[in-house]
């Protein structure tokens, strides 16, 4: 499809409604299944470093097969693909849910990624070719609030459903909204052109490569210690030369993987910059909460995925305003206001300590929440505001492949430096601590004396614990604040727009 598709609002609320589910579970997948790791862990039989697979797998096949969703789709229709792959991430979220052993879980999670990889690519450029330009901003708002909300409510959901029932209904669920997914994009969604464009095998070999190796080394590292394992060296040395390789060869092939098109559009390469910086945040913030509230507050699963819900509620907020927002107010000045929103909920979260309130979490959520959605939408509608229809398939696999990646790194760095400084700040603390003479003196028993210097070093911990949190945090408003000076590289949207159109 190379314009707006005529047709009724009705219809479009049906595609709509019909692509968004199909959405929502793939991106509730990569986070819903976190929490049930230990409750699979005793039923699977696997250890602490194995059970990491079940999210692994599903991650870097995801990755990998987010790369060629806009070849497929020309080479086997839009609507065809969305159908295959709506319906086997279904079956095999089932065949998940049914595993009895962990090898048969890590396959059928490899292959739900598989399947899930075109899911959000495919929803993102419908949506942009089923309704006319101007509502492009309402369409991305749309998409963005089932984007966004299914990491923030995966740990919820995740929780609840394994807490009052089993793990295995982590994947049940996707059952019936698979089906209803499937039966509206079956009734609803066009097929659109169809073409044999030349597939550029190695090309995508070598990205595929460089991105697997990637997404290997974030998920692995901190297990075996980064870079003192041979493991991470060697994963290392892939990812950076199948990016090498990978960029020379597409400036001496006539047929590249990826159109240089993309990459000669200023918006277009702006958004990539911007939307990988919102992965860091979104997914780096839910990855430190949980444990933050559950190791250190003493939060139950199920208090933790309420007090983290008002971050979800943030962003629909947000989302549903910025979309009438934008027929008035520049996109540039909306994602200013957004990352400064960020930043100031993370500079608030610099302030936290083991004794913070449930209010100041579900505040901070709210303002977090907020200013994602106010960057999310406007990123989303500026970055294809130039971009030749042409590019669409391409451009969506590239912009979630960005978002994904965005979210491992981020991800991976906070928890490395958490791991980092939570021990700096042991020994640092150890060193300093002294114990009054006097307070022994009046201890009148041995057993008592035991007692003290377990109590002292519990004590430790939750203090050295308290201020490794607050600089991840702090680590993050920074990260925030220097992408903040790429909003010069956006081009003005209205006369860019205009110059499009006409």
């Amino acid at each position: 499809m190379t314009a707006a598709v005529p047709m009724t609002d009705g219809r479009r609320r049906m595609i709509t409604a019909s692509i968004m589910l199909a959405t929502i579970i793939q991106v509730l997948d990569t986070t819903i299944a976190n929490v049930a790791l230990p409750h699979m862990q005793g039923s699977l039989g696997a250890g602490n470093d194995q059970i990491t697979w079940v999210l692994t797998s599903y991650i870097v096949a995801a990755a990998i097969m987010t790369l060629p969703v806009g070849y497929l789709s020309q080479r086997f229709g839009r609507r065809r693909l969305f159908l295959w792959s709506v319906a086997g991430f279904t079956i095999t979220s089932m065949l998940c849910g049914q595993a009895g052993s962990l090898n048969e879980m890590i396959f059928w999670r490899l292959m739900q990624g598989v399947f899930g990889a075109a899911l959000v690519p495919l929803s993102q450029a419908t949506l942009l070719d089923t309704y006319p330009r101007e509502q492009h901003a309402s369409a991305m708002s749309i998409w963005g609030v089932g984007v966004m909300i299914g990491p923030i409510l995966g740990p919820t959901l995740g929780g609840w459903l394994t807490e009052y029932y089993s793990w295995r209904w982590v994947f049940y669920i996707n059952l019936p909204f698979g089906i209803l997914s499937l039966i509206g994009i079956y009734l609803y969604v066009p097929e659109g052109e169809m073409r044999k464009p030349r597939f550029d095998a190695l090309g995508f070999g070598l990205l595929a490569l460089a991105v697997g190796a990637l997404q290997m080394l974030l998920d692995r590292g901190e297990q075996v210690h980064w870079f003192e394992s041979l493991e991470i060296q060697l994963y290392a040395i892939a990812s950076v030369l199948g990016l090498y390789l990978f960029v020379v060869h597409s400036l001496t092939t006539k047929n590249p993987f990826l159109s240089p098109g993309l990459f000669r559009d200023r918006n277009y390469v702006s958004g990539l910059v911007f939307i990988f910086v919102v992965g860091i945040i979104l997914l780096a913030t839910m990855a430190l909460l949980p444990s933050y509230l559950q190791q250190w507050k003493g939060y139950p699963v199920v208090t933790t995925g309420l007090v983290l819900m008002p971050r979800g509620l943030g962003v629909m907020m947000a989302m549903m305003l910025v979309g009438r927002l934008l027929r008035y107010v520049d996109g540039r000045a909306l994602i200013f206001v957004g990352m400064l929103l960020v930043s100031l909920s993370l500079h608030f979260m610099a302030g936290f300590n083991l004794q913070v309130s449930r209010s100041a979490l579900v505040w901070t959520g709210i303002l977090q929440g907020m200013g994602l959605g106010l960057v999310f939408v406007p990123i989303s509608t500026l970055a294809y505001a130039t971009l030749p229809a042409q590019l669409r398939g391409e451009a969506t696999a590239l912009f979630s492949l960005s978002r994904n990646l965005g979210s491992s790194i981020g991800v991976s760095i906070v928890m490395a430096v958490l791991t980092r400084n939570l021990w700096i700040n042991q020994q640092q603390l150890g060193e300093r601590l002294q114990l009054s003479p006097d307070l022994l003196g009046s201890l009148p028993s041995a057993g008592e004396l035991g007692a003290l210097p377990v109590n002292v070093a519990q004590e430790l911990s939750r203090q050295a614990a308290e201020i490794a949190y607050v600089n991840d945090f702090q680590l993050l408003m920074w990260i925030n604040l220097a992408a903040i000076p790429l909003l010069f590289l956006l081009a003005n949207p209205g006369s860019q727009a205009d110059e499009a159109t006409a």
